[in-house]
């Protein structure tokens, strides 16, 4: 059976590391402490205090003082796994955490997770292939000697940089080693961590190398269970949740998260708020309770990704000019219709099309599996359909040899409709409004990802508001666009009166108009 030997780098708040510590040893794990060698001599002595006569906590024999960014933050783990293995034979994995780290599943869930898939788990991405690293210096990291930290000494930091970039003092990687990059947060077995310890003994020259890398806890151990362990036996990911802003910086958690990091795909999460007492005694209370059940829904990114990005829509009243690719045509004429429920916009169209004859295709800038047709490169990829819009619709015409034609979009696209609005071609636009059930709303959230099956019911009821309101707000930015030939079909409206706005909007008498209308189950969940 799996046995957790934890190490937990910390550097303040002693009386919390205490209450984490007895906390994560009380269900049969054990930890080994590093106390940074800056921190306070008193907080560290009362700490030992406390934990000494716990048998299943050992302190790192030397202190190191550490450094954001610097080498010393790997020595210090090195410290603290070199005292857990000496102190803990039995321990079977060794997992990285921090004082802001809780457990999010319970021992039991845990060890279960561990002793069915015989695997290191570590997220390591190739350094410079990947995008991991979002700001900041790059490849400078590796190529160049680092002594002054950024953060403390920022001016000596950026001159030696300077100098060495204009001295041309470059200096190789060793040879023999692919540089990966990840998550400082892992969970790596005991054999692996034994490897990684003799790789260090016999290769000197690759810890000089790190010594003097930028960051290098987010490289030297990634790097080296690459190197070390077959890749079928490495899971690159964290066990650890945690979520970034747009800002880089680690997003904190409170007590009203509790529902949400039970639910995600992980065994700890950071960083929880100091001020989250309910969130921090709820999760205190976990780890050591047996027989809990987790559904593992995992929405927690996609959800923090739609959240935050309400109230960041930007408006752009004109096109930019890398994007100008002159007119659609002056003499044609595009029927757009609007539809969020996805499966009633197609049904219309395909009634459009077998009515009218009219050429038409469905959410094309929005379903990357649209039918299209070879348009030489241009239909393959999301990107390539939004950034060559009008481009497209031209070549669409032309291949469908027609001056009218009818798309499908869904109304989160206002800036398409403000880009074919302001062009020279007939612009009409269908704007469909239908009603929204909860439980079409939380099919959709789970159809785009916001949610999973196993989504508990407290998670979905604060996520359906939510929702109902950005879908409002998309109805109104249409609305407030103030676009021209704008019509309305409504759920709900007799025949006869949707029958009218599809005459007007498709051109076509009234007969035809209402064999559309009449479309059986045209608005149907």
């Amino acid at each position: 059976m799996a046995r957790i030997a934890f190490i937990l780098l910390c550097h303040k708040d002693p009386d919390a590391i205490v209450k984490q510590a007895q906390r994560l040893t009380a269900a049969g794990d054990v930890m080994a402490i590093h106390f940074d060698g800056r921190a306070d001599d008193r907080a560290y002595r009362r700490m030992r205090a406390a934990l000494d006569p716990n048998p299943n906590v050992v302190f790192a024999p030397r202190r190191v003082k550490c450094g954001w960014g610097e080498w010393s933050l790997v020595a210090a783990t090195l410290e603290a796994v070199r005292a857990a293995l000496a102190a803990f034979p039995e321990a079977t994995h060794v997992y990285m955490l921090s004082g802001d780290c809780m457990a999010i599943k319970s021992a039991e869930y845990a060890h279960a997770v561990l002793d069915a898939h015989d695997r290191d788990y570590i997220e390591s991405f190739d350094f410079f292939a990947s995008d991991w690293i979002r700001t900041g210096i790059k490849e400078e990291r590796l190529i160049y000697r680092h002594v002054f930290n950024e953060r403390r000494r920022k001016r000596l930091f950026y001159a030696s940089l300077d100098w060495q970039k204009r001295l041309g003092l470059e200096r190789a990687i060793p040879a023999d080693i692919q540089v990966m990059i990840g998550s400082q947060w892992w969970c790596l077995r005991r054999g692996t961590i034994e490897a990684i310890l003799d790789f260090i003994a016999a290769r000197p020259d690759v810890v000089r190398f790190f010594r003097r890398t930028w960051i290098p806890d987010e490289t030297f151990f990634q790097t080296l269970v690459r190197h070390l362990i077959p890749e079928t036996e490495i899971e690159s990911r964290t066990l650890t949740f945690l979520m970034f802003s747009d800002y880089g910086m680690p997003v904190v958690f409170h007590d009203d998260h509790y529902d949400l990091l039970l639910s995600q795909d992980s065994l700890f999460a950071r960083k929880i708020s100091p001020e989250a007492t309910d969130l921090t005694r709820r999760l205190g209370l976990l780890y050591a309770s047996e027989g809990t059940e987790f559904p593992v829904s995992n929405e927690g990114r996609s959800l923090y990704r739609f959240l935050t990005q309400r109230g960041r829509i930007g408006r752009r009243f004109a096109p930019r000019f890398w994007e100008s690719e002159g007119s659609i045509g002056h003499e044609r004429e595009l029927l757009i219709v609007v539809c969020k429920k996805w499966h009633v916009g197609r049904r219309l169209m395909v009634r459009l099309r077998e009515v009218t004859g009219l050429p038409g295709i469905e959410y094309l800038f929005n379903d990357a599996a649209a039918p299209l047709p070879d348009l030489g490169g241009l239909e393959t990829t999301m990107a390539k359909r939004h950034r060559h819009r009008r481009a497209l619709l031209r070549m669409l015409f032309e291949h469908y040899g027609t001056d009218r034609m009818a798309i499908c979009i869904d109304p989160a696209n206002v800036d398409l409709l403000q880009d074919f609005c302001g062009d020279r071609s007939r612009t009409r636009i269908l704007e469909v409004e239908c009603r929204f059930s909860d439980a079409y709303l939380i099919g959709h959230a789970r159809r785009v990802g916001l949610a999973g099956e196993r989504t508990p019911p407290e998670t979905l009821s604060r996520l359906l508001p939510t929702i109902r309101n950005e879908i409002a707000l998309e109805r109104d930015r249409i609305r407030d666009a103030g676009f021209e030939n704008h019509l309305r079909l409504r759920e709900g409206d007799a025949t006869e009166t949707n029958a009218a706005v599809l005459a007007e909007f498709l051109g076509v008498d009234l007969a035809e108009a209402l064999e559309i209308a009449r479309t059986d189950n045209l608005f149907a969940d």
